[in-house]
């Protein structure tokens, strides 16, 4: 089971790296740990989107093949304020996993998608996983994809119904070019992101989301 959390509060870059933070979790059932931190690293990040009245401070993915209560529990000790969920992973885009606990040479972005009132959750899948999953790795310098739909929450909040992870150069903070892999051709830049809104217009994810900026580091947890 995956398991995602949206985590608000001071000092989670800190925390969240934390060895006694990782036996907690390993105690509570989890097995392996994704942190995902909006960090020094990454605040010269133009992209930013936010529909909250404060902007996620980290998302966490945890893997455990017990129950969520336990994790969820240790996740709320650490922070302000977390939403979470039960996510149903998909990766059409892999990429080499760095040293344990070190951090991936990327922009890490995070996007919390909702699914708009015109469209069932069939057309939505459809239209997002089907249709628009080459569309997104077709026109954009990822090298690195994963969607993650949500199939329950685990706490209170407001509706997220997908993550989406995607690994862009760190170049792509602020260089329009490497963001769309365009290799500084203007026109085909413009071509690469009109094809792009195009289709995320169809599933919804043209408005009503959150764009999170992060560092990604990765943690096995067996032998916390």
């Amino acid at each position: 089971m995956k398991l995602m959390y949206a985590l608000w509060g001071p000092d989670l870059a800190d925390t969240l790296h934390a060895p006694q933070f990782h036996r907690r979790l390993a105690a509570a059932g989890a097995t392996e740990l994704q942190v995902n931190i909006a960090d020094a690293d990454v605040a010269a990040a133009q992209l930013r989107v936010s529909t909250y009245d404060e902007p996620v401070a980290a998302i966490v993915g945890v893997w455990s093949e017990g129950q969520n209560g336990p994790i969820t529990d240790v996740l709320s000790g650490v922070a302000e304020r977390i939403n979470g969920w039960i996510v149903d992973e998909r990766e059409p885009l892999t990429t080499a996993r760095p040293p344990d606990g070190t951090r991936y040479e990327a922009l890490a972005n995070i996007a919390l998608l909702r699914i708009p009132q015109e469209l069932t959750r069939a057309e939505w899948l459809r239209n997002w996983q089907d249709r628009h999953t080459t569309v997104a790795i077709e026109t954009q310098a990822t090298f690195g994809y994963v969607q993650n739909t949500v199939v329950a929450a685990v706490t209170p909040g407001p509706r997220v119904d997908a993550l989406v992870e995607e690994l862009f150069p760190m170049d792509a903070m602020t260089d329009q070019h490497a963001f769309w892999g365009s290799g500084g051709d203007d026109a085909e830049l413009q071509r690469r992101a009109g094809r792009m809104m195009a289709s995320v217009a169809t599933f919804g994810a043209d408005r009503d989301l959150d764009v999170i900026p992060t560092s990604r580091y990765r943690y096995d947890l067996t032998a916390s």
